[in-house]
């Protein structure tokens, strides 16, 4: 039998950070997780330097059933405090497009810091250790591992959502919160690439591999990022961000050329410039490739004189108006983060608490916060599991 004050099942972002936190205050801390590695989602984040917070993080870059939850965490350990911390390390770091911060060598810095803070604060992490079995007692928990028995004055749940199942994502803080008697808003992928059906597919065919800036809407959302046509379907930053709004049968809209309106731009070439073909001008503003295709499925080859004002219009259409309802997306496989989880009315915004079970905490991503594509959930998970640290 194991004792220990608090005990987290997790040891990544969140459960490291809430470790560091509670081991501070002199409480003696156990993290235990069935992965092999310490922190995975860490080390392949962001290409392997880890995209691990934003220059400018705002209660607006993250979705909720109850939007207000994210505001008090976010408030009380900031970017800047984070920043600070990796700079006591001599982590070097840069920023990229949209405030993105970035290790400047390796996400593994970020790893062993974390685990050396936790070893300043005396909290023990165990890996390759799988919980069997959880119970609430009067006084607090005991847990069932495959080695052992673990009771516990608190019990923390960081062990983040169903995204990417092949570096060992799994359920088990949404089954928890179910036995416990917690809601738990349905779980869906989110920033993640969509998929076109056949038909879709056979229209794009050959677009694979281009990339452009795009302007994208679901409902009254919009992001103006870069667009990436794939195999199956429409990925890069536009679309990871506006998956997160969508549902299944929603419509998207795709201006494939947001800083230019084709059918005034079209409409003035064919009286300044009759001769030109419309695949000519569209080449001057898109890929190549893409420019001859929209063009040949609007049925607008041939000189601009040739062509009605109603294809063109019909071609402005397609590109700066397209709509289309995608099939679905690539799912866990490739989702950077799950949308839903642990609903938040059901937690304590300032202690992370359950309200319904004294002693249980829930934190990161198993919680239904989800920021947008950018370092806005590592900085989640920094804020939420600093938070818990201080009461657990």
């Amino acid at each position: 039998m194991i004792k220990t004050d608090v005990l987290i099942i997790g040891a990544g972002a969140a459960g490291m950070m809430c470790a560091i936190e509670a081991g501070k205050r002199g409480r003696k801390v156990l993290v235990i997780d069935h992965a092999k590695k310490l922190a995975e989602k860490i080390r392949i984040s962001g290409g392997g330097r880890c995209n691990f917070t934003n220059m400018d993080i705002q209660p607006k870059n993250y979705i909720s059933q109850n939007p207000h939850f994210c505001k008090s965490a976010l408030k009380r350990y900031t970017n800047w405090d984070f920043i600070s911390l990796i700079s006591e390390y001599g982590i070097t770091y840069h920023e990229r497009d949209h405030g993105q911060l970035f290790c400047d060598d390796s996400a593994q810095q970020i790893i062993d810091m974390l685990r050396r803070e936790c070893e300043k604060a005396g909290a023990q992490i165990k890996l390759e250790t799988k919980v069997e079995g959880v119970t609430k007692r009067e006084n607090g928990f005991l847990i069932m591992t495959h080695e052992t028995e673990i009771e516990c004055q608190h019990l923390v749940i960081a062990t983040g959502g169903l995204s990417i199942p092949k570096i060992g994502a799994s359920n088990f803080g949404l089954k928890q919160a179910e036995v416990m008697g917690l809601n738990v808003i349905h779980p869906r992928p989110a920033l993640v690439p969509f998929t076109f059906d056949h038909d879709t597919r056979t229209k794009l065919d050959g677009f694979q591999g281009i990339a452009l800036e795009a302007e994208i809407s679901c409902h009254k959302t919009t992001f103006r990022e870069a667009l990436l046509f794939t195999h199956k379907g429409i990925s890069g930053p536009a679309v990871l961000q506006i998956s997160s709004y969508w549902n299944p049968g929603d419509e998207v809209s795709i201006n494939l050329l947001p800083q230019l309106d084709l059918f005034d731009a079209l409409k003035k070439a064919k009286e300044t410039n009759p001769k030109q073909e419309a695949k000519t001008l569209l080449a001057t503003h898109l890929p190549k490739r893409l420019a001859q295709r929209m063009a040949e499925n609007a049925d607008c080859l041939g000189k601009l004189a040739e062509l009605s004002d109603k294809k063109l219009k019909t071609l402005a259409d397609a590109i700066n108006h397209w709509t289309l309802i995608p099939s679905g997306t690539e799912g866990y496989r490739t989702a950077e983060v799950m949308s839903g989880g642990v609903d938040t009315n059901e937690l304590s915004s300032k202690t992370f608490e359950a309200k319904k079970v004294p002693g249980l905490y829930f934190i990161g991503e198993v919680i239904d916060v989800t920021g947008h594509l950018g370092g806005y959930n590592f900085q989640w998970a920094w804020a939420s599991g600093y938070c818990a640290g201080q009461f657990v």
